[in-house]
């Protein structure tokens, strides 16, 4: 197992059918599109909480960019997330490269976030606390994100918060 997924909370049992067939699933970029539409029409609350929409900008090509990814950890007025396909993700090299991001929840509808790329230690700390407060989901999600991001031992997590214009 990686170092940034390896943690005494998880257990140890290695990845399963299901994990595999995760992380195969992660792969397909357009299975992991649909649910896009739903949070472009207003409908993102049919998904619940756990996940946000992301709209980003290319770093090349500046056009608009979206992607629906799993809240690690939410705190009043704070969204984070982590990268399963670690520092390689389009969506993570494009926040790298400008910044500008808009979120999408249940609730809210592109919204404008300041974004802050943690570091590895930060990062490791927010996904420890994922761990224990979401064990099952933390064993499937690191066997998933392990296979899918073909061993890059680090999993970023992007923190999200009200812009300080």
């Amino acid at each position: 197992m990686t170092e940034a997924l390896t943690d005494p909370t998880q257990a140890t049992r290695g990845p399963g059918f299901l994990d595999r067939l995760a992380a195969r699933a992660l792969k397909v970029r357009r299975l992991m599109r649909t649910p896009i539409p739903l949070y472009r029409a207003g409908l993102g609350w049919m998904l619940g909480p756990r996940l946000v929409m992301i709209e980003h900008f290319g770093r090349v090509s500046h056009e608009r960019r979206f992607v629906v990814v799993e809240v690690v950890e939410r705190e009043r007025n704070v969204v984070r997330v982590a990268s399963g396909f670690g520092e390689k993700a389009q969506w993570y090299r494009n926040l790298r490269a400008n910044g500008v991001a808009y979120l999408s929840t249940g609730g809210a509808r592109r919204v404008r976030a300041a974004v802050r790329l943690l570091g590895r230690e930060e990062s490791a700390a927010v996904l420890r606390r994922y761990a224990v407060a979401h064990p099952e989901a933390w064993h499937h999600l690191s066997s998933a994100m392990e296979i899918a991001a073909d061993g890059d031992a680090h999993i970023p997590v992007v923190e999200f918060t009200p812009p300080k214009d």
